[in-house]
């Protein structure tokens, strides 16, 4: 019986260690979660001109709802059966104690394989797009 007590004893100190061992106490801080919302461009700027192959960039201004708030990516949007682009804004999900925004800044690369003339739209508002026409020699 005594056998049968030290081995219960020893069974649930084990098993205590065990449990307390696992503790997923990273001393590693994760990254803050982030919040994506659809920003409008305000004003494109860039070459008007180029040839093929040739890589133009364009600078593109856009606002944000705070200054937490900083450039994700492009994303595809469809306006009255008109293609064009939209930015997507991204912001921590913590709290932004700089709440007076500043137009941001990011830049888009175009390239095209032949000639023409190629209209670049950036959503400006829920209805309009600000365009910007490339024409390829």
């Amino acid at each position: 019986m005594k056998k049968f007590k030290l081995q219960s004893v020893l069974f649930v100190l084990f098993a205590a260690t065990v449990l307390i061992s696992c503790n997923k106490d990273d001393d590693s801080p994760s990254p803050p979660a982030l919040i994506t919302k659809n920003a409008f461009v305000t004003a494109i700027s860039g070459p008007t001109t180029g040839k093929v192959d040739e890589t133009i960039t364009l600078n593109v201004v856009f606002t944000v709802d705070n200054s937490c708030g900083d450039f994700n990516k492009f994303i595809d949007v469809t306006i009255d059966k008109e293609k064009g682009l939209q930015v997507q804004a991204k912001y921590p999900s913590a709290a932004c104690n700089k709440k007076v925004p500043e137009p941001k800044t990011t830049t888009y690369k175009f390239k095209s394989t032949a000639k023409g003339s190629y209209a670049i739209r950036f959503k400006k508002s829920e209805t309009e797009f600000k365009t910007h026409t490339i024409v390829i020699n």
